[in-house]
């Protein structure tokens, strides 16, 4: 099966799954007793965003590549300004922002799109971390300095950094499997999907014991295990489309969901700590962009550098 015919059996079959998945959500609404009305319609938003989600990548696989850094520098974009419209920042921050938004991050896909690895690889972390205290020390304002500086530093390592590192699996040069890193970026983005869902589910049904209840009331031991395994053995049946082996795959499955899990409730614990519940209103029924890509944040770098290390050349 050549990688374009992979690509498209995969769209075929989600889209299938989706439409199901969709008849179901509606006829459940529909039977919902008011106690079960609000858990049935997040179930019914998750499955809409799911259909936006594998429209826009069905488009960016057709316009290809450049389409595919376009559209991860925009969620970049959003989400950077969805974290810093929650986060307090003063005039004086303005500077270090323009550096942030309109250098840094169109930068670093830059770096992408040119296959450079080793400046893609420090750009933020290193040259990011020393411009942004640069410019915040220019304009003058030395109030909460550290602090100021740290939440744009933290703020770019989450929102370009780390979201940067899904797209950047499209540069990795595995031998045997020329032509089909798309389909790793595919691999990674429905395991961390899927597995939000299916812990959701899996959480209201079987849910009792909560892992952090201050930090995310709604997570639980139930939930992540219940779902956690849907989608670890989601990742080792996706085998096919990815250099691994089924064993491989369960296991890099596994490693996404630990840290999509892990990066959900990271950020859970920043919004609690500013009293907001989401961060943004951009998808419906689920806040801002940044709410649905926490769990990309924390799985993305984990996956690309897993997926290098061990199978690149």
């Amino acid at each position: 099966m050549t990688p374009q015919q992979k690509i498209y059996a995969l769209f075929g079959g989600v889209f299938v799954v989706l439409a199901i998945a969709t008849v179901v959500g509606r006829a459940l609404a529909g039977r919902a007793s008011e106690a079960q009305k609000e858990t049935i319609q997040n179930l019914n938003d998750r499955i809409d965003a799911w259909w936006a989600m594998i429209a826009i990548f069905l488009a960016s696989f057709l316009l290809g590549r450049t389409a595919t850094l376009v559209l991860f520098a925009l969620s970049s974009f959003y989400t950077l300004r969805e974290f810093v419209s929650l986060t307090p920042t003063r005039p004086t921050d303005n500077l270090s922002l323009i550096g942030a938004f309109y250098v840094l991050l169109p930068l670093q896909y830059l770096l992408i799109g040119l296959d450079w690895y080793g400046l893609f690889s420090i750009l933020v972390p290193v040259y990011g971390f020393l411009l942004v205290p640069i410019l915040a020390a220019l304009a003058g304002d030395v109030n909460d300095f550290l602090l100021r500086v740290a939440r744009v530093q933290w703020a770019l390592m989450l929102t370009v950094y780390a979201i940067s590192h899904a797209p950047a699996l499209t540069m990795l040069n595995i031998p045997g499997y020329e032509g089909q890193s798309f389909l790793l970026l595919f691999f990674l983005i429905t395991v961390v999907q899927f597995s939000d869902v299916a812990q959701y589910v899996s959480g209201k049904l079987f849910g009792k014991r909560k892992i952090a209840p201050n930090v995310s009331p709604s997570k639980t031991v139930e939930g992540l295990v219940g779902g956690g395994a849907a989608a670890t053995l989601l990742g080792a049946g996706l085998f096919w489309i990815t250099p691994f082996s089924p064993l491989q795959a369960a296991g890099m499955a596994a490693a996404i969901v630990a840290m999509g899990f892990f990066g959900g409730l990271s950020l859970s614990a920043v919004k609690r700590s500013m009293g907001v519940k989401d961060w943004g209103r951009s998808v419906k029924g689920h806040g801002g962009v940044l709410d649905r890509l926490d769990s990309v944040c924390f799985s993305a770098p984990v996956f690309f550098h897993l997926t290098r290390y061990f199978f690149a050349a």
